[in-house]
C-alpha cells in the first residue's frame, strides 16, 4: 500500500458509496462519499470560525461517528486535534486543555466536566449532533460561507496526545500528518487490509490504539468501521456476526474477558481473519487459548504514543508469529542499546530504540524531556528488549516506572500527588503489582499523620482521579522503604505488600 503523507489523502476513494462507518446504536451507515463531504464542510466551518493553522481544538468525546468526522475535519483544516479521555475529572481536564493552549473544546452537551473546564479557561464549547441521516453538525458553531480549507502539509501537526511522564505531569506528544498517515497506511499494509475487511472497534478513539491502530488503518484500506459507543462484552459477538466483521484489535484485558465469556456468549469457533493484541503484554498461554477457541491467528503488536502507535507486530501467516514476542519492526527501524548508547548485537538485552517516519519529532515545549528521549536520532522507549536473529522483538522489562494497567499508562507520581493532598497522609508511594486481568494494578502505601482509613482515602482519590488511576489496594504502614538517598524504593513495596496479601 502506498504511504500517504497527510490525512487529507487518507480516503482512497472519497466518491465511493461503500460503507465507511457503521454506527450500530442509532443504526446508521455513513458512506465514504458522505464522510468526505462532511469533512470538507466542517473543515470550511472551522476556517470560517477564525481558527488558524496550528490552533489546537480539544475533543472530549466517546466513540462514534461524531468523533471520527470531527477529528478528520480538524486535521483537514490544518488544525490540531487533541482528544482527551472523557473519564478525566475537572482538574485533569483543565490541566490538559490549558497545556495544549486550546482555542476551543468539542464535547457533548451532557459533559458538565468538560463544560466547566472550558468555562474556567474562557473557551467556547462546541457540541456535536448526529442527524438521522448520519450527518454530524456542531450546533453552536456558526455556519459560514463556503471557504476552501488550505490543504494540510506533511509536517503540520495533526494530533496532540498526552502521555504520562515520570515527573507526574503528562507530556504532550505532537504527531504530524506524516507521522499519523505513515503509521495508518503501514498498519493497513502489514495486515493486508482490503476494502472487504470490517473492523469492530472496541478500543477508545482518544488513544492511538483505537484511533490509528483500528480506525484510520481501516479507512486507509477502504474497509468498514463498526463503531459502537463503548465496548460491551455481552454484545461483542452479536455485533461481530451481524456486521460481518473480519478482525479486531484490543488490549489483553479485553481478550481475556472475551475468552472467559466465549462459551456462555455463544462465540464462534472461527470467523475472524486475525485478532490483534497491543498496548500491554499478552501472556503466551492466553494467546494460545485465544487461537484455539476462536480459530484465528492472534498477532501481538507493540507501539506507543510517541511512535504514532504501532512500531512492531507479528506478521500474518504463513510467516511465523512468535508467541512471547511483539514481532518485527513495521515501517520503522528498531535497535537495542546499552547504557552508553551503543547499539547491541542480536540476542542481547538492552533499551529498545526506534526511528522512522512515524516517530514524533519531540515532546511539546519540553526540551528537558526531549534531551532524555533521543540519542543520535533514535527515540528511547524506556523498555528493555531483545531482538533475535530474525528481527523479532521480545520485551523483558521497563526502565521507566510507569504502571501499565490494561494499556492505560499511569504515572505513580501523579497518583502520589493526589494522595498527599489528603489531610491525614504524611507520605505516599504508588507502585504497580502484577495482575492476571490487567497486567498491572495500581497499589499504594501511605504513612498517616492523623486518623483515616483506607476507604476514606480511596474515596478522596476517586473524587480527583479517573477511575483507572485510583489505587485498587491502599495499605497503611508505619514507614516506607527508602534507599541511601532517601528515595522510596517502589519495587520493595510491590514485593512486600504483594507477599502480605497472598
Amino acid at each position: 500500500m502506498e504511504l500517504r503523507t497527510t490525512l487529507a489523502q487518507l480516503l482512497t476513494e472519497p466518491e465511493s458509496s461503500a460503507a465507511a462507518i457503521i454506527a450500530p446504536a442509532p443504526g446508521l451507515v455513513v458512506s465514504y462519499k458522505s464522510l468526505a463531504d462532511q469533512i470538507e464542510r466542517l473543515a470550511s466551518q472551522f476556517v470560517g470560525a477564525g481558527l488558524k493553522a496550528g490552533d489546537v481544538v480539544v475533543m472530549v468525546l466517546p466513540n462514534g461517528v461524531e468523533f471520527l468526522v470531527i477529528f478528520l475535519a480538524l486535521t483537514r483544516a490544518r488544525l490540531v486535534a487533541a482528544p482527551i479521555n472523557p473519564a478525566n475529572k475537572g482538574a485533569e481536564l483543565r490541566y490538559l486543555i490549558a497545556a495544549g493552549q486550546a482555542k476551543a473544546v468539542v464535547a457533548e452537551n451532557s459533559d458538565s466536566g468538560a463544560a466547566e473546564a472550558a468555562a474556567a479557561l474562557s473557551l467556547p464549547v462546541w457540541q456535536p449532533r448526529l442527524a438521522p441521516t448520519g450527518v454530524v453538525e456542531l450546533v453552536n458553531l456558526a455556519a459560514s460561507s463556503r471557504l476552501n480549507a488550505e490543504a494540510p502539509k506533511p509536517d503540520d501537526v495533526a494530533l496532540l496526545m498526552y502521555t504520562s511522564g515520570t515527573t507526574g505531569q503528562p507530556k504532550g506528544v505532537p504527531l504530524t500528518h506524516r507521522n499519523v498517515s505513515c503509521s495508518a497506511t503501514t498498519i493497513a499494509a502489514h495486515y493486508a487490509l482490503q476494502p472487504e475487511d470490517r473492523s469492530l472497534v472496541v478500543m477508545p478513539l482518544f488513544h492511538g490504539h483505537g484511533l490509528i491502530g483500528a480506525a484510520l488503518s481501516t479507512l486507509a484500506s477502504g474497509g468498514t468501521l463498526i463503531v459502537p459507543p463503548r465496548f460491551a462484552a455481552s454484545g461483542f459477538w452479536p455485533l461481530f456476526r451481524e456486521h460481518h466483521a473480519t478482525w479486531f484489535t484490543a488490549v489483553p484485558t479485553i481478550h481475556q474477558v472475551l475468552l472467559l465469556r466465549a462459551d456462555g456468549d455463544g462465540a464462534p469457533d472461527h470467523g475472524p481473519r486475525f485478532i490483534r493484541s497491543c498496548s500491554a503484554a499478552l501472556a503466551p498461554v492466553v494467546l494460545a487459548n485465544l487461537e484455539k477457541r476462536f480459530g484465528a491467528p492472534v498477532l501481538e503488536a507493540y507501539g506507543m504514543t510517541e511512535t504514532a502507535h504501532q512500531a512492531a507486530s507479528n506478521p500474518l501467516p504463513p510467516h511465523p508469529h512468535k508467541s512471547g514476542t511483539v514481532g518485527l519492526a513495521t515501517g520503522v527501524e528498531i535497535a537495542t542499546i546499552d547504557e552508553a548508547g551503543k547499539q547491541l548485537p542480536a540476542n542481547t538485552a538492552g533499551e529498545v530504540v526506534i526511528r522512522g517516519p512515524s516517530v514524533m519529532h519531540g515532546y511539546r515545549d519540553n526540551p528537558e524531556a526531549n534531551a532524555a528521549a533521543f540519542v543520535e536520532g533514535w527515540f528511547r522507549t524506556g523498555d528493555i528488549g531483545v531482538l533475535d536473529n530474525a528481527g523479532y522483538l521480545s520485551l523483558t522489562g521497563r526502565i521507566k516506572e510507569m504502571i501499565n494497567r490494561g494499556g492505560e499508562k499511569i504515572s505513580p507520581k501523579e497518583v502520589e500527588a493526589v494522595l498527599l493532598e489528603h489531610p491525614a497522609v504524611a507520605e505516599a508511594a504508588v507502585f504497580g503489582v502484577s495482575d492476571t486481568k490487567y497486567g498491572e494494578e495500581v497499589w499504594a502505601a501511605v504513612v498517616l499523620k492523623s486518623s483515616a482509613n483506607e476507604n476514606e482515602i480511596e474515596a478522596f482519590c476517586r473524587s480527583r482521579l479517573a477511575d483507572f488511576k485510583v489505587p485498587k489496594v491502599i495499605r497503611i504502614t508505619s514507614s516506607l522503604p527508602k534507599n541511601a538517598m532517601g528515595k522510596i524504593v517502589r519495587h520493595d513495596l510491590a514485593v512486600l505488600f504483594k507477599a502480605v496479601s497472598n
